[in-house]
């Protein structure tokens, strides 16, 4: 196998955004024992930035963590089947997406796969780039008359979530109904236990696990409006009301499995719609949360993107058409979701024994595919805790070392909005970098933790330059 590092050009920064330090196994172990450390980005050992395969060597449970390229693309993609989707995961997201495409195993996945895949083909983003353009132009609104310091990540949050809701609904966050709906997410991501390592740790293969109060009332409500939404247009569709324009809610609606002519249930239609929401807007928030932070710290890089921008646009709009000529901007998204993949952790079950790089990989052992680790490992990319969008180039791209970088998974199950999500991503960056910059508040004490996605442990506060002032 080959594993030289692509040869780059001349770096445009050497700047090393916020990660945990790379500790011995020793000292790891320690504190996974006595669970000093809850967070589990920091109880990686510096051992796992370099491994092509190894096990966790505590726990209830066999764990394998797979770096190695080849056998990803064995887990993910050559035997998919075999490899579902965990248990744990599914554990922590059932309350909120029930039996959702992002979840499901099996004949329903494959059901649900074949139904939804059209509703995205529908959906075009030259249709959803308008929604998308309405909740920036809605956030820009707000920066510019921010009077103190705006917290980036909540800020990230509620433009990405107005972006898929407008997408979804056809209509701005703006109500009491979709205000619910945010407000909720945010408390469901602050108690979810996806990636809790005692959970990991002391969770049998297949076993149950307790329900937690918080995570069960937070879902309850986002279910609840997002029922009285989809009533609201099931009501619409048998009083025979013709919406004007197209919208995700109406493709899923009208979705029907060509195989037996059904169409989703009340409930399924509920369970498909929270996970657009929350896929469609947490990743992203996620990415750009720490894109903004970046930014903040590298000036001479947001300047390539303003002078982008006005080479491409003028002072005019940004189009459409617009977006995927912005390379460098875009090279910018994907290099922060390199260092900070939204899903840091693609786990999987081992319903089959399997043979990997001598190891015997046996029925209920639990697979982590760590983007976070795959991104950062010292095989695969030069100076890889460097920020360097010069990596996403398009001539530096091409070089890549085929499936080292997945910030949307691979294979059958690899996710279906990642257009959406880099369209969107390129939009915001482009627009906000060019009318503002970002001064972060103690920018020493932002650091990842790993959440339902990557997010930092505490605000990006920061103040508002507004440059068109």
């Amino acid at each position: 196998m080959n594993l030289t590092v692509p040869v780059e050009p001349p770096p445009s920064s050497n700047y090393r955004p916020p990660a945990p330090a790379r500790r011995s196994e020793a000292a790891i172990l320690a504190r996974a024992v006595f669970l000093r450390q809850r967070d589990l980005l920091n109880l990686l050992p510096a051992e796992a930035y370099r491994l092509k395969m190894g096990k966790v060597p505590i726990g209830k449970r066999r764990i394998w963590i797979v770096n190695d390229p080849k056998l990803i693309r064995r887990i993910l993609v050559e035997k998919a089947e075999d490899y579902p989707k965990s248990d744990l995961m599914v554990a922590a997201l059932k309350p909120l997406v029930g039996d959702g495409i992002f979840i499901s195993n099996g004949h329903t996945w494959k059901r649900q796969r074949r139904m939804i895949e059209p509703s995205f083909a529908h959906m075009r983003l030259t249709t959803a780039y308008p929604q998308m353009v309405g909740a920036v132009d809605t956030l820009i609104s707000e920066l510019a008359a921010a009077k103190g310091p705006v917290e980036l990540d909540a800020a990230m949050s509620r433009v990405t979530a107005d972006a898929i809701y407008r997408t979804i609904f056809s209509e701005p966050l703006a109500s009491s109904d979709a205000r619910g709906v945010f407000d909720a997410f945010q408390r469901y991501q602050d108690v979810v236990p996806q990636v809790n390592p005692k959970t990991i740790i002391s969770s049998p293969a297949n076993g149950s696990f307790d329900d937690v109060p918080a995570v069960v009332n937070a879902c309850r409500e986002i279910r609840g409006v997002l029922g009285r939404l989809i009533d609201r247009r099931l009501a619409e569709e048998a009083a025979g009301k013709v919406r004007d324009g197209d919208d995700l809610a109406g493709a899923v609606m009208a979705a029907r499995d060509r195989e037996t002519g059904t169409r989703f249930d009340r409930d399924e239609l509920i369970d498909q719609i929270a996970v657009f929401f929350l896929a469609g807007h947490e990743t992203s928030a996620s990415v750009l949360a720490w894109s903004f932070f970046i930014l903040s710290q590298t000036p001479e890089i947001a300047a390539e993107i303003r002078a982008e921008v006005k080479e491409i646009c003028g002072d005019g709009p940004i189009e459409y058409a617009h977006i995927a000529r912005m390379v460098y901007t875009r090279a910018v998204f994907k290099e922060t979701m390199r260092l900070y993949p939204p899903v840091s952790f693609i786990t999987r079950i081992a319903t089959r024994s399997d043979e990997m790089r001598d190891h015997k990989v046996e029925p209920g052992d639990l697979v982590v595919v760590s983007p976070w680790l795959v991104h950062r490992h010292d095989k695969f990319w030069k100076d890889p805790e460097v920020f360097r969008p010069e990596r996403f180039l398009p001539e530096n791209e091409k070089k890549l070392k085929a499936d080292t970088y997945l910030p949307f998974g691979l294979g059958p199950r690899v996710c279906p909005g990642g257009g959406f999500a880099q369209t969107e991503g390129v939009l915001i960056l482009a627009s906000l970098t060019r009318r503002f910059a970002f001064e972060t508040l103690a920018p020493e004490k932002v650091n990842p933790v790993c959440r339902m996605t990557v997010r930092p442990d505490a605000a990006i506060r920061a103040r508002v330059i507004d440059l068109a002032a």
